[in-house]
């Protein structure tokens, strides 16, 4: 029989009656003021018995002060064995702790932070980045360099140092890498259609902008291709008016500032002036004088004379 079972689940009397050893311990350990009323106690096993006490420091609501004390063997004195702040059946508890890498979501990063990948990261896989040892039949394999300068060396007089080798891997890097294939692990199939899910449900044909809009992104002017897989489906925007400037869209998406949509029309010219040169007009420089009217500088009399 296993000691768990022979503990008795019966309070000791004596631990259960140290009280003011257990409250002191209590009042010690806390802040003063903070420790409540005793809200009980529990047997921990033969001669083991915890005391609670409420606590009463803001922002521990519910929480309590647990004093352990035990009794040794045939001993009439009781000790103190610990003292702790547990929470209690309707504590109040900070949320469960969610590991940074579930908690971090899209614009979380900021200047100098750094995000390392998992090395199993289902996103990313193996890519070729030219320090892979080729296979023994490949040609540039170090075992079928030496056959081929073996074979030369019995039909060539030459040193073997002189004769022509096969490629080497450097070679094939730099091809590697005039590919953009030089990189230690690139998408996965799991990585691509994450990253299309994500973009199509950002820019995508069911996005409210796209269903509102005259035509969609596959004919649009402004609409920049990408290469890879990735490509076939997606491009990225360079229209500065458009939501979407720099982002990566669906083809299907769509928007107001479609290139195609409206053509803004030319502001009216007015006709341009005619001009006949065949006939003159005349253009006086003072307006003709009327048969009633008074010459300039003559007085009254002498329109009178000329009247008579």
């Amino acid at each position: 029989m296993s000691a768990a079972t022979t503990r008795s689940r019966t309070p000791d009397r004596l631990c259960a009656e140290a009280l003011d050893l257990a409250r002191s311990a209590a009042e010690e350990a806390a802040a003063p003021g903070v420790v409540g009323e005793h809200a009980g106690l529990s047997s921990e096993g033969d001669r083991v018995v915890t005391h609670f006490f409420e606590c009463k420091e803001l922002g521990y609501r519910g929480w309590r002060w647990a004093v352990t004390v035990a009794r040794a063997s045939r001993a009439k004195v009781v000790t103190l064995d610990e003292v702790v702040l547990l929470p209690g059946p309707d504590a109040l508890l900070a949320p469960e702790w969610v590991p940074w890498s579930e908690r971090l979501r899209p614009g979380d990063m900021g200047p100098g932070d750094l995000l390392p990948t998992d090395a199993e990261d289902l996103r990313l896989e193996p890519g070729y980045s030219g320090e892979d040892e080729p296979g023994p039949n490949s040609p540039v394999s170090h075992e079928m360099a030496e056959l081929v300068e073996a074979e030369d060396a019995e039909v060539t007089s030459g040193a073997p140092a002189s004769l022509p080798v096969a490629p080497s891997r450097g070679s094939i890097a730099s091809v590697a890498e005039e590919l953009g294939m030089r990189r230690a692990r690139v998408l996965s199939r799991y990585g691509l259609h994450v990253a299309a899910d994500r973009w199509e449900d950002s820019f995508g044909a069911k996005t409210p902008m796209a269903q509102a809009a005259p035509a969609t992104c596959v004919s649009c002017g402004f609409l920049t291709p990408i290469g890879g897989s990735l490509g076939q489906a997606f491009g990225v925007c360079a229209n500065e008016f458009s939501p979407a400037d720099g982002r990566v869209v669906s083809l299907t998406y769509g928007c107001g500032g479609h290139s195609e949509a409206a053509v803004m029309p030319k502001p009216p010219r007015p006709a341009p002036p005619v001009i006949d040169e065949t006939r003159v007009d005349p253009f006086p420089l003072r307006p003709a004088p009327d048969s009633g009217s008074v010459p300039v500088g003559a007085d009254e009399d002498s329109a009178e004379l000329g009247h008579s």
